[in-house]
């Protein structure tokens, strides 16, 4: 399979795409435009960016092609082996999602504009790119030749965005055998030094966690611009991220930070630790699952806290960032209807959108809170002995390595074997129903000497405890769990001396 893609006129912001279909033997075939990306649970419809679409034989005769959905096609081969679909899309929007040419960038997310044939959505495919000269590749797919990429199939392919550029800047660090490129686009000015130093500190955190990293390199490609933004998202081996204002300073760095200690625990959690309804991604409808509230809501709740034990938050940056989530949860959502269950199943419906007052939960922030509830629960029980790094470490050896799909239930037993006991209570109040947060919370947060106040105007508001017994717990949930070896003990050292 294979794709070839220009840009005549960047000021247009159209691609001029083909699509080479080998090895036809029927008399007709069907191709499919997705009509949603992975880590965006919405139909998003990428066909009503296509302007013009033809196919033809390899000699250039046009062959009949008729729409049989609103993102398929239904072609007549007309005997021929080989069939070429020739189509234009507009890439004029710049989200972590979307496509994007100007006359200075690339910036491409295979999953808007390419299609598959179906039947034959396994198959290799390699992409060809009419690039400007001078231009360098961002992306998590394998170089095949100058300006070529190739993929071992479609999920790959569409799973891999790319950013291509003649102003792009880069940075690279190894930690354990796996090598990191952090990539940028925008106006400013990177102090790569410190960036290497944090990045390669809350990866490490990763890595030592779960033990082992599930690709051999990773790239996070950063899209900085000049107005405010704020948006990412997790692929195979790469994160593409879009930031700004491309000015603010410690605000965009530690936006930066956030996003993507976040997104690098999602090369985990939701790319492989996949649940069962995901595996594999259907395109062409909604795949509709309950357990969002472990893909995101224990993505949130580790990226700050990867930060923290890594020691590129302090304690104070820390709290701050705890009590943002509950902000949002309390400060819109407290009295919502829908359960973490519910909510994570009607994304698909208006789970991006603002909604109706009082109707849904964010999988994001209360399912970071139920996650903090849960680890410290487990942690107190058990006097850190066991917590919600077991929990994910299960997952991974149980469900993600093999790349099996997990379900509810499967989540519900490994947290419960970990627990050692039947967790009734937790699935009854904090998963499956709307019952209020703010007793369990606090119950939780006591543990480590903390409390959330919630005042009679709505506002809320995380306290650090004076209490001495609770600071031990908190040092002890916040600690590292890397162990350093003696190269990596001469890097840091080398940074402290900086």
């Amino acid at each position: 399979m294979l794709y070839h893609i220009s840009v005549p006129d960047p000021q247009t912001r159209f691609l001029d795409i083909t699509y080479t279909v080998p090895e036809i033997h029927s008399e007709q075939i069907e191709i499919q435009l997705p009509a949603w990306r992975p880590g965006r649970y919405e139909l998003q419809n990428f066909a009503k960016n296509i302007q013009f679409i033809e196919a033809t034989s390899p000699a250039g005769h046009k062959l009949p092609l008729h729409k049989v959905t609103k993102d398929r096609w239904r072609v007549g081969t007309a005997g021929q082996n080989e069939v070429r679909i020739h189509y234009t899309y507009y890439a004029s929007i710049q989200n972590a999602g979307s496509s994007y040419v100007d006359e200075e960038l690339w910036y491409l997310n295979f999953i808007n504009f390419c299609m598959y044939t179906e039947g034959r959505i396994s198959e290799p495919y390699r992409v060809e790119l009419d690039l400007p000269d001078g231009y360098q590749i961002a992306c998590g797919l394998p170089s095949a030749g100058k300006n070529a990429l190739s993929a071992r199939d479609f999920y790959q392919l569409v799973d891999s965005p790319m950013l291509a550029s003649a102003t792009l800047q880069k940075c690279e660090y190894e930690v354990r055998g796996i090598q990191f490129k952090i990539w940028m686009h925008g106006n400013l000015k990177p102090n790569w030094r410190r960036i290497e130093r944090d990045f390669r500190r809350f990866s490490r955190e990763q890595i030592a966690m779960m033990g082992e990293f599930p690709e051999k390199d990773y790239h996070f490609l950063n899209l900085i611009l000049p107005n405010a933004f704020y948006h990412g998202v997790e692929h195979q081996n790469s994160t593409m991220i879009v930031l700004g204002p491309d000015d603010e300073g410690e605000g965009l760095y530690s936006d930066l930070l956030g996003v993507s200690s976040h997104e690098l625990f999602h090369a985990w959690n939701i790319i492989r630790i996949r649940p069962a309804e995901l595996l594999p991604y259907d395109f062409t409808k909604e795949n509709y699952f309950q357990t969002c509230f472990v893909a995101e809501g224990c993505t949130t709740y580790y990226g700050d806290l990867f930060l923290r034990r890594a020691g590129v938050f302090s304690d104070e940056s820390y709290v701050k960032e705890l009590q943002v989530y509950m902000k949002r949860h309390f400060e819109s959502s407290a009295h919502a209807a829908q359960s973490l269950a519910e909510s994570s199943f009607d994304l698909w419906l208006d789970g991006y959108e603002k909604g109706i007052p009082n109707r849904k939960v964010s999988v994001y922030h209360k399912g970071a809170l139920v996650a903090l509830i849960l680890d410290l629960y487990l942690r107190k029980k058990t006097n850190h002995a066991q917590s919600l790094d077991d929990v994910m470490k299960l997952l991974w050896a149980r469900f993600g390595k093999p790349f099996v799909g997990y379900t509810l239930e499967d989540y519900i037993g490994i947290v419960e074997e970990v627990a050692g006991e039947s967790l009734e209570w937790y699935w009854n109040e904090c998963i499956f129903s709307a019952t209020p947060l703010e007793d369990r919370l606090n119950e939780a947060l006591a543990f480590v000497g903390l409390q959330m106040s919630v005042f009679s105007n709505g506002n809320v508001q995380l306290n650090v405890l004076d209490d001495f017994k609770a600071q031990v717990q908190r040092e002890k949930w916040l600690e590292t769990v890397q162990v350093l070896t003696i190269e990596e003990e001469e890097l840091e050292d080398g940074d402290e001396e900086e």
